[in-house]
């Protein structure tokens, strides 16, 4: 266990978006492993059993799924960035040599 504590400014490890990417990682993942709820061959789509058809859904549902789960994560990282430029304080520029000036 790390002695550190952190900053005021700063975020928790465990954030709403992160739970909810994992909860969206998590959600096809069971579903499809949950085989007693899917294997049976009614109802039919085009005369495809509903055990092929069903797993063959989950293949778009799952990018979709994953692809929140990415969004989530990203926004949350852009946050945790922010926040840290924050609490960081504003950043001194390096002072121009002499006769520096932009033209």
């Amino acid at each position: 266990m790390s002695s550190q504590s952190p900053s005021a400014g700063a975020l928790p490890a465990v954030s709403p978006a992160r739970v909810l990417a994992g909860l969206c990682l998590l959600v096809p993942i069971v579903v499809v492993l949950w085989v007693p709820s899917y294997a049976k061959t009614e109802p039919r789509l085009g005369g495809m059993p509903f055990f092929y058809w069903y797993q063959l859904l989950w293949v778009p549902l799952s990018a979709v799924f994953t692809t929140s789960a990415y969004l989530l994560l990203r926004r949350d990282e852009a946050a945790r960035k922010a926040a840290a430029a924050a609490a960081a304080g504003p950043v001194a520029l390096p002072a121009q040599p002499d006769g520096g000036e932009q033209s």
